[in-house]
């Protein structure tokens, strides 16, 4: 009996993903919470454990293709003479592509004339079968266009028709399709509607060298230019003293790391922020069409950096978190992202995002809102920094933060904005040293 392997949900506004490798070839016997495959969506890039113990009967979706949440990628079986489409023998873990190889393989896609076929017979083959199950992104596409698939060259697994193909396909031989060209279109993350990019022509040099954006890059591009369209983005910038909020973590850094806790800045902040929210809850919350949906919970997201991308995990109810808790939180959400092991629930539902662009030596950020949230902070570097102090025009040495809110001004105005990150300013300034 065949158990399906899909595609996870990965977070409340993912629709779908792209699966970046396979970790197995079919017929390698894979235990139960093995590392199975790879996926990637502008949110998570993470390694998805095997449900169940079993041999890997079947791949359905290769390297570098994208498809909707919930779609069958393969199968696993228990009976390992069920492992290919008709018990065939098991092929080696080529599969295992990684993506610029794949979009190198589909950059030029030569379309190749074949037989056409409503439906397999029953002497085709499994490849064959395999072939027929494109994506259901590329049947739309060819349905749309009028196109039988099996009249179109695959350079995906077992020859499946990739996205790439039809559409190399569809601008290479215009006559074989209702339409002249298939439109580059970008869809709403959520599920919305869709809006046309154009892409300008770039002439390559000789001494240019042209490399695909990797999975991850492409759907934080599609991801980030959605949210700047939805978003009418505003910004306000705020200089905040943490001066003793620098001395709490001198005088409880050590403590903290005998317990094997790393006591930094954002733990602090985080803190302050989910304070805030609490305080103001628009700035937590998220529009749905004509009306505002007001989070019952406080998940703040800490913006982790990677060499591949950006991935926002989640620290759940961070209001109820002491600023221990959260740095056990946050240690281990960013030690997993690093190491591709976040889970599903570990990106999702977050109703306020953090990104410390500090660390990097930036005096602040100006980030972009994540949908569906309708705010984000950017946080700078600490520095030290003469400043006058009192009201006799003393100059004193002090740490100071720029904090830059970005906020969607349909939902938020200034008053709002201001009062939010003022609120997060006099936590920081004068911290409870009880809330350690």
């Amino acid at each position: 009996m065949r158990t399906e392997i899909t595609m996870p949900q990965m977070g409340e506004s993912i629709a779908e993903g792209t699966v970046v490798k396979w970790l197995k070839g079919e017929g390698d016997y894979v235990e139960k919470d093995e590392d199975l495959f790879e996926i990637s969506t502008d949110k998570v890039e993470s390694v998805i454990p095997a449900a169940e113990a079993g041999y890997l009967a079947e791949i359905i979706v290769g390297p570098g293709e994208k498809v909707a949440v919930g779609t069958v990628l393969g199968y696993l079986t228990s009976d390992q003479a069920d492992v290919g489409g008709s018990g065939g023998a098991a092929k080696p873990a080529a599969t295992a592509a990684a993506p610029a190889e794949v979009a190198a393989e589909v950059a030029e896609p030569q379309p190749a004339a074949k037989p056409a076929a409503d439906k397999p017979d029953e002497d085709s083959t499994a490849a064959e079968l395999r072939r027929t199950r494109s994506t259901p992104l590329v049947r739309r596409i060819a349905a749309e266009h009028g196109i039988d698939l099996a009249t179109v060259e695959g350079t995906g697994l077992s020859g499946r028709v990739t996205k790439k193909d039809l559409l190399g396909y569809i601008e290479a031989y215009p006559a074989n399709a209702a339409d002249t060209k298939a439109p580059a279109t970008t869809s709403a993350p959520s599920g919305g509607a869709t809006f046309t990019i154009e892409a300008p022509e770039i002439e390559v040099g000789p001494r240019d060298r042209v490399e695909p954006l990797s999975v991850m890059r492409q759907n934080i591009a599609e991801h980030m230019v959605f949210s700047r369209r939805l978003s009418a983005h505003c910004q306000t910038v705020h200089q905040c003293d943490v001066t003793h909020v620098e001395a709490l973590r001198r005088k409880y850094k050590q403590a903290y790391a005998d317990k094997g806790v790393k006591l930094s800045f954002t733990s602090f902040l985080v803190k302050a922020v989910a304070d805030a929210l609490r305080t103001y809850p628009t700035v937590n919350a998220s529009l749905s069409g004509n009306n505002v949906v007001y989070r019952g919970d406080v998940n703040i997201g800490v913006a982790v950096a990677l060499d591949a991308g950006l991935i926002v995990p989640v620290v759940r109810n961070a209001d109820e978190l002491s600023v221990r808790g959260l740095s056990r939180a946050i240690g281990d959400l960013s030690g997993r992202a690093r190491n591709k092991k976040l889970q599903p629930e570990d990106v999702q539902g977050g109703t306020f995002t953090v990104s410390n662009n500090g660390v990097f030596g930036a005096l602040y950020g100006i980030p972009i809102i994540n949908q569906p949230q309708v705010a984000i902070l950017g946080v700078g570097a600490v520095d030290r920094r003469v400043v006058v102090v009192g009201d006799d025009d003393s100059f004193a040495v002090r740490s100071i933060v720029h904090l830059c809110l970005s906020f969607d001004h349909r939902l938020i105005d200034g008053a709002t904005a201001d009062g939010f990150v003022n609120a997060i300013k006099k936590t920081l300034s004068n911290f409870p040293e009880a809330a350690l």
